[in-house]
């Protein structure tokens, strides 16, 4: 019973209190004069950190959406960029290969030769290959067969060791079953170049203990073989030793072709002779007949019978 009466007491006291400030105001004025000096202060102190709320969450806002849309612009330029870099990639690979397919173009090949050219597509040379051997992109169908030999702009490479349909098989020059008929270019003193394994060196058999070689000095295809033209560079001496116990010379010869790095070669192939015989007869015009010689008949003067 006491609770109720005493908010009944304050509640009355209140009452009394605004009663007595109202009548006061009316009669001074003071609280309204107090009123319109103090109220936009007050109200600013509770309008301002609303606002501060305000700004700083529709900052925020802003910079999320400016955030996702610079991310949204930096995945865009970072995949434009990639695709840029993969075709000029793909491009500078196309200006080599352009500038080395115009230089095989240049080629001139011997005399009566002729010359294609193949794309390198495998190697397997090395320890763990039987044959140091690369493959090219043409064969048989191309016109492509055994023995034929094949060269880049630097010298000999090797020669063709199988032709298939549309690929062939090419026998490096460094490959210990390889054997060319050489010819040193200054003092033409002959030998065979025989290979020793990718990554040996070149050796030359059957060079006479008195014959002159130089280290340096370069050694061509001889053409004796019957597979190389003449006059192909092949290799370069790097060492030559006597010995007292045996009758040839220990040459020693680095190839000049870093078969590891090709990657387009030429096939040399004998160009086909001019017709000559029956079939260049048959492209002249034919003359007047020769009268027959006295006593025969023409089947007698065609057939070869003498004159009596």
């Amino acid at each position: 019973m006491k609770k109720p009466k005493k908010i009944a007491i304050v509640i009355v006291a209140g009452l009394f209190v605004y009663l007595s400030l109202y009548t006061w105001n009316l009669r001074t004025g003071h609280l309204d004069a107090l009123s319109s000096h103090t109220g936009l202060d007050i109200a600013s102190l509770v309008i301002r950190p609303g606002q501060w709320v305000l700004e700083k969450a529709t900052d925020f806002w802003e910079r999320y959406i400016h955030l996702v849309g610079l991310k949204q612009q930096n995945d865009d330029l970072a995949r434009e960029n990639a695709r840029l870099v993969r075709k000029n990639m793909i491009l500078a690979a196309e200006a080599r290969s352009a500038e080395r397919l115009e230089r095989l173009l240049g080629f001139t090949p011997p005399d009566h030769w002729e010359f294609s050219g193949a794309r390198v597509v495998a190697h397997r040379m090395g320890p763990t290959g039987s044959l140091a051997t690369l493959a090219v992109d043409r064969g048989g169908a191309s016109g492509v067969s055994a023995d034929m030999p094949v060269v880049s702009l630097d010298g000999v490479v090797g020669r063709v060791l199988r032709a298939g349909a549309v690929a062939s098989t090419v026998l490096l020059l460094t490959d210990a079953n390889s054997r060319i008929a050489i010819i040193g270019e200054h003092n033409r003193t002959p030998g065979m170049l025989a290979g020793q394994g990718y990554g040996e060196p070149l050796t030359v058999h059957f060079m006479n203990l008195n014959a002159v070689i130089d280290p340096g000095e370069l050694l061509l295809t001889s053409g004796l073989s019957g597979i190389f033209p003449k006059g192909l560079p092949v290799a370069r001496v790097v060492r030559v030793r006597r010995s007292d116990i045996s009758l040839f010379l220990t040459v020693e010869a680095e190839p000049l072709v870093d078969v590891a790095g090709l990657e387009e070669v030429l096939l040399l192939h004998q160009a086909p002779e001019a017709p000559d015989g029956p079939e260049a007869a048959q492209t002249k015009e034919p003359g007047p007949k020769p009268a027959h010689a006295p006593g025969t008949t023409a089947r007698e003067e065609a057939a070869g019978v003498p004159e009596h």
